[in-house]
């Protein structure tokens, strides 16, 4: 299999060695890891197939971009370091025949802890994972980043990535300070924010979660979950309208 694994990581000692058990059949796995402080790196030591590469954190498209560069292979497969890759997703991955012009999707289900979420429009999600990296790379965004796929196709790949991003709450709030914090620095100067803006985004992004997307029907992880997007809604746009003023003096 000419693909190379890439995972980027950092303090994700409780889910990393799920993650690499799940890469096993790869023999190019290319972890970069940006500041583990507790045993992380001892996991990922003990896998014979890893590349480790300890480097700094510049944004996820950045790094993402800087962590495949260190790939032995140009098909590269992009997985989080709270990842799995189930069985028939790493049956395609060893016998499709990749088209350089095809950027593939993965699917994906989420979980809390062990909990499958199946609302909150967390389930049938699709996300581009899969490309060569002679063809395209990652945009260079902060946070939300995407593989370019201007002028290629995109196709769907048989089977599952099993997502367990959140074990505990505190997480949940873990997340929503440093990713409001990615979004304001990627966007200022070039958005505008305000205060009325951030309390508008953040009542709609729980009507959405919790309601339209029947994020009520997961119990109370779908109201953790839609209270999480409300939070970090709120500090992004908060944060974008502080930085934008700080910018102007």
């Amino acid at each position: 299999m000419k693909i190379s694994a890439v995972v980027l990581t950092k303090n994700n000692q409780k889910t990393i060695k799920k993650t690499l058990e799940s890469l096993e059949s790869f023999d190019n796995v290319v972890v970069y890891d940006n500041g583990s402080v507790d045993n992380t790196l001892e996991i990922v030591k003990e896998f014979s197939n890893v590349h480790l590469v300890e480097g700094v954190f510049n944004g996820f498209g950045w790094t993402k971009n800087k962590a495949v560069s260190y790939a032995l292979y140009d098909w590269i497969v992009i997985v989080d370091s709270d990842e799995v890759i189930d069985n028939k997703l790493l049956y395609a991955l060893q016998t499709k025949i990749l088209d350089e012009k095809v950027v593939y999707q993965l699917n994906f289900k989420a979980f809390y802890k062990d909990i499958q979420v199946k609302y909150c429009g967390w389930n049938n999600q699709k996300i581009k994972r899969v490309y060569n990296r002679k063809i395209t790379k990652y945009n260079d965004n902060h946070v939300h980043e995407d593989i370019i796929n201007d002028g290629l196709k995109i196709e769907l790949l048989e089977g599952y990535i099993e997502h367990y991003s959140y074990q505990t709450i505190s997480q949940f709030v873990q997340k929503a300070d440093h990713y409001s914090t990615l979004f304001a620095q990627n966007n200022v100067g070039k958005r505008s924010s305000s205060p009325f803006k951030a309390i508008l985004n953040a009542k709609y992004s729980f009507l959405k979660t919790y309601f339209f997307k029947r994020g009520f029907l997961d119990g109370y992880v779908g109201l953790v979950i839609a209270f999480s997007h409300m939070v970090t809604n709120f500090y992004k746009y908060m944060k974008l309208y502080e930085l934008n003023k700080e910018a102007k003096k």
